[in-house]
């Protein structure tokens, strides 16, 4: 039984599809494999509440601010607490806050956890306009029950 085709056309075809298939599969691999630093999860308080997420690990964390939690410890130093209903994790930022930011709106945050359980942010994205919320923020309510298309926002 012999392994190549017999015609020199076919004999080049599958030679060339035997080299070029691994060198693609090797090239697919080391740039996903590069790329899995850049990955970062959105989470929800509730399942940042529920999930082993790793101290220092880049994430989004997503939900609203919650009312009276904003505070200003000095000079460009926030404090606040984003929930989704269910759980609420304090949030400390350091910088000017977005203009729109506010109580009770909806608010995306990127950073990490601390080992004490807080959240230290590296950038806050707050809404544009009355009537948009972050699609992550808005599925996370969903899921957790906490929104339904066409009904207000929970208030806290």
């Amino acid at each position: 039984m012999q392994l190549l085709p017999r015609s020199p056309l076919a004999r080049r075809r599958f030679i060339f599809i035997a080299v070029a298939a691994p060198v693609l599969a090797a090239s697919v691999g080391l740039t996903l494999w590069a790329m899995r630093e850049q990955v970062t999860y959105f989470y929800s308080p509730s399942e940042a509440a529920r999930s082993e997420i790793a101290t220092g690990a880049t994430v989004r964390l997503g939900g609203l601010v919650e009312a009276g939690s904003v505070s200003g410890a000095g000079e460009g130093q926030h404090q606040f607490s984003v929930t989704d209903g269910g759980a609420a994790v304090i949030v400390r930022y350091s910088g000017d806050l977005p203009d729109l930011f506010r109580e009770g709106q909806g608010v995306v945050v990127q950073g990490s956890f601390q080992p004490d359980g807080s959240f230290v942010a590296s950038q806050v994205l707050a809404k544009h306009d009355e009537t948009y919320m972050p699609r992550e923020v808005a599925d996370a309510l969903k899921r957790e029950g906490r929104w339904r298309e066409g009904e207000p926002l929970p208030e806290n």
